[in-house]
């Protein structure tokens, strides 16, 4: 049996695998290789979906600043604000927070008990300082990653879900992958768009793992009494112990959780929903009636907690896209126009590729 012949095979169809193939499509012949039987199914489809200049830190914000005018002229975007609060103690923290992202120009405002109670009724007294950045925004996960997948698709990529990577190896002109389907394709480039699974694509590769390690979050839809403002923003501990958000008259509550976890089909622990309810209630006096609705995903992280895009050192026809975090969604168009400027050698687009270069490991 012939194999069949591809530019770019891109492994994984989430939202960076399916951003990379948008753009590679316009260019080239690109396969897009899902292991699960619909693309989106692990870290994409579990998003608490917000878009903030902040979320990820000073050298994750670039990408995020850049993102911005693709997901709002869109329309992927819808306005929620921010607002970060701290304790007692924590104001000179809270401060150098504001400071730190203002100087990046991100829009951000302090505020005092006076102001937070303006934004948060109900607020416990210990509670006294904020940060507001009024341009936070949900998004349209969904609707993003079927853009994505769409305009690949119309370009005239492949994609092939229910199909692990078994195995590649080099041969004349680039690569021949393995399918666990039995099929293989060949490729000039291989892009590893593997999420949580990015060491071990990399090693069925042969080549050597970058060290990202997997973190579980953990996520309940709750019903409270009071119900959430329809004006609530995006609210985010300074401390990173929690962080809650309405959605559709009911309230999505994380304790920001961070367990070490294999690659895995996520699920969620009842103690962490129960964090979550409790450090809720530390917050503001509404009481947690029901919990509607739980879920986990795995949000994977580099050594430096930095994503890595770029050629892999040792085989400059293998590219890492990978180690996104939990911010993957809200950069997914800045990151991806960086990857195909690198990957045809172009424009790496607005942002300075040199921070997440995959050589820094090695």
């Amino acid at each position: 049996m012939m194999t069949e012949q591809f530019d770019f095979a891109i492994i994984g169809a989430g939202i960076a695998g399916a951003s990379a193939a948008a753009g590679l499509a316009q260019r080239g012949t690109v396969v897009l290789i899902e292991a699960e039987d619909r693309p989106g199914y692990h870290a994409t489809g579990r998003s608490a979906a917000f878009w903030t200049e902040s979320y990820g830190g000073p050298l994750v914000q670039p990408l995020t600043t850049a993102s911005g005018p693709m997901l709002t002229d869109n329309g992927f975007l819808s306005m929620r604000g921010a607002l970060t609060i701290g304790r007692a103690g924590q104001e000179a923290e809270l401060a150098a927070f504001a400071a730190r992202f203002r100087a990046l120009g991100v829009r951000v405002e302090e505020l005092g008990r006076t102001g937070l109670d303006d934004w948060l009724p109900g607020l416990r007294p210990d509670w006294v300082v904020g940060a507001l950045e009024p341009d936070c925004s949900d998004i349209d996960v969904a609707g993003l990653h079927q853009h994505y997948l769409r305009t690949a698709a119309r370009a005239g990529a492949l994609l092939r879900c229910g199909a692990p990577l078994q195995s590649a190896g080099r041969q004349q002109g680039g690569w021949r992958v393995s399918l666990a389907d039995g099929q293989e394709v060949g490729a000039a480039v291989v892009i590893n768009a593997a999420g949580a699974w990015a060491d071990d694509v990399a090693q069925r590769c042969g080549l050597a793992p970058l060290g990202f390690t997997p973190y579980r979050r953990t996520v309940a839809q709750v019903r409270t009494a009071p119900g959430p403002p329809a004006n609530l923003p995006l609210v985010l501990d300074l401390a990173e112990q929690f962080y809650f958000k309405p959605e559709s008259g009911r309230l999505w509550l994380s304790p920001h959780d961070e367990t070490p976890s294999n690659p895995c089909d996520a699920a969620p622990e009842e103690f962490d929903v129960a964090l979550a309810i409790d450090r809720f209630e530390k917050v503001v006096d509404w009481q947690v009636e029901r919990v509607e609705h739980k879920w986990a995903g795995l949000r994977t992280f580099s050594p430096d907690r930095l994503p890595v895009y770029g050629f892999d050192p040792q085989a400059r026809d293998f590219f890492w896209f990978a180690g996104q975090g939990g911010f993957g969604i809200q950069t997914a168009p800045a990151a991806a126009d960086l990857a195909v400027g690198l990957i045809l050698d172009a424009t790496a687009g607005a942002v300075d590729p040199f921070p997440y270069r995959p050589d820094r490991f090695r």
